[in-house]
């Protein structure tokens, strides 16, 4: 029994220190959201009702579009800080699905860095949940595993039967890896200070109209469907990749 109240005072001692740690870890963290607009030439994208015309001439409307984003860090003097467990999908059909968040260390931060799509090991990873779950409808099979990507619409140029546009981007292995790595820098003057117990945005344009050009031309009347890993789907990423540019920067 005595060792026991010699005890005690050693156990607060530690439970007081954990405790303290746990209070000044909370208290110097922050949050990022991060917030996508997808727009097609900078005009804010409408599914089903807007029109669009690309670099060729061709029009066509979208009716889905979503894609990957993954294993998300921020660089800044406090070194990188890293989002890595996280997937997430956006989707433009679902406005809750435009944006995401997580917590970092307080500071000033200046370039954002994500996987646009989903690593390798993700893809063999058997049935997952979250914005990695089968029912959102972004899974092939266990051999192809994801669509990193996704367009749908339709072109009056497509000769696919009801002017189907479908561009289904995946492939994780070998020669028809489509994963990309985006570095974004922030633009001039712009800084992201996260503040303890405070909330800081990153606002990311998404351009679809980069999906046809630079640095390979994707015409509807040739190209109209892609929906398996291969060259073409490598050529339409690498245009895709090029598509974010940070718009703006909110401090709180």
């Amino acid at each position: 029994m005595n060792n026991i109240f010699l005890l005690l005072p050693l156990y607060f001692l530690s439970f007081s220190n954990i405790f303290s740690h746990s209070q000044k870890t909370t208290a110097n963290t922050g949050t990022v959201k991060i917030t996508f607009i997808n727009t097609v030439k900078g005009k804010p994208l409408e599914l089903n009702t807007g029109n669009y015309t690309n670099p060729f001439g061709e029009t066509y409307t979208v009716t889905k579009f979503k894609y990957y984003i993954s294993h998300a860090s921020l660089a800044g003097a406090q070194g990188v800080v890293n989002d890595d467990e996280n997937f997430y999908l956006v989707d433009e059909s679902k406005p809750d699905a435009l944006h995401f968040s997580f917590t970092i260390g307080a500071g000033n931060y200046n370039s954002l860095n994500f996987t646009l799509g989903v690593d390798s090991l993700h893809n063999v990873s058997g049935a997952q949940s979250g914005a990695l779950d089968p029912l959102n409808d972004m899974f092939w099979t266990w051999n192809n595993g994801y669509i990193m990507a996704k367009l749908e619409g339709r072109s009056p140029q497509s000769k696919i039967i009801n002017n189907k546009l479908e561009f289904h981007i995946g492939g994780f292995m070998g020669e028809n890896n489509v994963l990309k790595n985006i570095t974004l820098s922030f633009p001039p003057g712009k800084i992201l200070n996260i503040q303890p117990g405070k909330t800081s945005e990153i606002i990311i344009e998404a351009d679809i109209d980069t999906w046809w050009q630079q640095p390979n031309d994707i015409k509807i009347a040739e190209h109209a469907v892609c929906s398996t890993p291969g060259a073409l789907a490598k050529k339409i990423a690498d245009n895709y990749s090029k598509m974010f540019r940070i718009k703006d920067v909110l401090n709180n």
